[in-house]
Order: C-alpha cells, then structure tokens, then sequence
C-alpha cells in the first residue's frame, strides 16, 4: 500500500479527530476558561430566586382571585353582594388580559414602561412573571374548587365555619389533589419562562450565557450548557412532583 492510497484511508479519522478537537476547545473555552462555569451558576442562583419569588407571587394573587371567583359563580341564588360583583369583574378583566397578551410585552411593559426608573430589572422580571403567572394559577385553581361536590363548602356552612374558613380547612386541601398535576405544569413553565427576563436585562442564565458569547464569539455551546441547566431543573422539579403525587395516592388509600 503506498503513502497515498494510506493518506486517503485516514482521511476520515482525520476529519473526525479534528472535528473532536475543535468541539472540545469551543466547549473549553464556554465552560472551563477564566472559570466561566462560575458564571453559570450565578446565573443559575438568581434564575432560582427569580423562580421562588415569582411561584410566591402567582400562588397568593391565584388563591386569592380563584376564591373571589368562586365565591361569586357559587353564591346563593337570589343574593347579590355589590362589593363582591365589582371585585369578580376586576379579577376578570385581570385574568383577560393577563391571558390574552403575550409574555414578553408584559414584562416589556413592565421593565420600560411601568418600572422604567428601575434598575433592578431581575425583581422587575420576577415581579411580572409572579403576575403572569398568577392569572393562570387563579384558573387552574378554579377549576378544581368548581369541580367539588357543592355539599362540601354546605357542610362547613353547617357546622359555623365562615366562608374562607370552609375553603381553607375543607374545599382547598381536597382540590390540591386534583389540580396538583396542572399545577406542577404551570409552575415547569414559570421555570422555563425566566429565560424571557434577559429582554430587559434580567441577570439569570441566558443573560450571562450571551456575556461569555460576546468573549468567544461562538454561541453553540454557552447555548447548550443553558438549555442542560434548565432541562435539569425541569426533570428535578417534574421527580418532586411526581413524588408528592405518589405520597398523596397512598394517603388516600391508607
């Protein structure tokens, strides 16, 4: 065999070893060069606290219109409360417009409109995905204290319990069952939704993954060691939640 029939055999393993060799000193360079991995994790962190105070934020504001709501479409025929006419139709039109626009024009509008003096864009993000989210929580939320046997909340009602106390103690805890699943989907999305804060300059991960672009000048990996970092906490919360989901199934049975 001479030298070139030899050189032409190797080609592909030359290509292929080139090809390693130039992926690995792009993944270098986004992960491991000046300890950029740290900077993932501080992203990370505040991706987290941004998620934690955002889920706070839309778990109150959901409670709290899924029982005016309810409390409204549930009263007694031939009763009407002006109070509480007005308050249903104000988290009516909140849940409309929540739901009806976009996610990215809200928090546009509230980084450069509603906090345009702010420079904490991060709380600023974190407070309009609490809101977003909230409107969607209030609906699943709904749904599941709609779904109840309206005999429950009578018995409590019979037994002296005022109203909110007769969801607290009684209608809630047996909807948590039902809509834990919607719920956990719900807040998988919040996770992932706070990506969209880098739009008004939010500090979480893709605002840091396109900090190190702007050094190396090559997307590809910084953008996929992102998408792990989030995939990862997505499969960590999804085992949680399927863990509480198992745990409440042998309650029930027990």
């Amino acid at each position: 065999m001479d030298f070139w029939t030899r050189l032409y055999e190797s080609l592909p393993e030359i290509a292929a070893r080139n090809v390693w060799q130039d992926a690995y000193g792009k993944f270098y360079q986004a992960w491991f060069q000046d300890g950029r991995w740290l900077t993932y994790f501080q992203g990370l962190i505040t991706t987290l606290q941004v998620t934690v105070i955002a889920l706070c934020i839309g778990v109150v504001l959901g409670v709290l219109v899924a029982v005016i709501r309810t409390a409204h479409d549930q009263r007694r025929p031939g009763t009407w409360n002006p109070v509480l006419t007005v308050v249903d139709f104000v988290c009516k039109i909140y849940v409309t417009i929540i739901r009806g626009t976009p996610m990215m024009v809200q928090l546009m509008i509230m980084g450069f409109v509603v906090f345009k003096s702010s420079r904490n864009f991060t709380m600023v993000g974190a407070l309009a995905l609490g809101i977003n989210s909230g409107a969607y929580v209030s609906e699943i939320i709904r749904g599941g204290l709609m779904s109840l046997d309206p005999g429950q909340s009578e018995a409590g009602r019979s037994l002296g319990l005022t109203y909110f106390d007769t969801m607290r103690f009684i209608v809630i805890p047996q909807a948590f069952k039902a809509i834990l699943p919607a719920l956990g989907n719900e807040f998988i999305v919040l996770l992932k939704d706070t990506s969209l804060i880098s739009v008004i300059a939010g500090k979480e991960i893709v605002y840091f993954a396109r900090a190190i672009i702007t050094r190396t000048y090559e997307p590809m990996f910084p953008y996929l060691i992102t998408a792990a970092m989030y995939l990862i906490m997505v499969l960590a919360f999804s085992w949680l939640q399927g863990k509480l989901e198992r745990r409440l199934r042998e309650s029930d049975r027990r």
